[in-house]
């Protein structure tokens, strides 16, 4: 897809993040799973739902644009979702696989928390309300997600030291 003005790119990012949160719903049950921390495992089950309605919001954000609803493979959240498999492999420990994935999942909201922000400036810019108070929600579950990993995160790191 050319890229010739910010509709555009709004509407190609939207695709992207479209992809990423569809990703996220593959990846967050088998990170709840492994995880042995109840917490962790219930923060992993409680994003996953926050995720599904994140995409339904992604979905109804489009209308602005006036074009489909279709994503395109994110290539960056196909990548944080490899290397969170791969650093799940190489963990020893259950309080280590624990501070391993938060890490990653840390990264992970961090990319959405950066790639929702684009999205709410441009929809600002381009008039599109309805899909800024949509995107915004989610950020603020993004950024929400972010703080409950960290503050989950002073516990399992403790634990892991050992």
């Amino acid at each position: 897809m050319s890229l010739e003005n910010l509709a555009d790119a709004f509407y190609d990012e939207l695709r992207d993040v479209l992809s990423a949160e569809r990703q996220l719903t593959k990846a967050l049950p088998k990170m709840a799973k492994k995880a042995s921390s109840p917490q962790l495992r219930e923060a992993f089950e409680k994003h996953l739902e926050e995720t599904k309605h994140q995409i339904e919001r992604v979905e109804q954000a489009f209308e602005d644009t006036g074009k489909a609803a279709r994503s395109q493979k994110c290539e960056a959240m196909a990548g944080l979702v490899e290397e969170t498999e791969e650093m799940i492999k190489e963990a020893d420990a259950s309080e280590v696989l624990d501070a391993v994935m938060i890490a990653c999942a840390q990264k992970v909201e961090h990319y959405e928390i950066a790639t929702y922000g684009t999205l709410c400036t441009w929809a600002k810019c381009l008039g599109y309300d309805k899909a800024l108070e949509l995107l915004k929600q989610n950020l603020s579950e993004e950024e929400a997600t972010d703080k409950k990993l960290t503050k989950l995160s002073t516990k399992i790191n403790q634990a892991a030291l050992a």
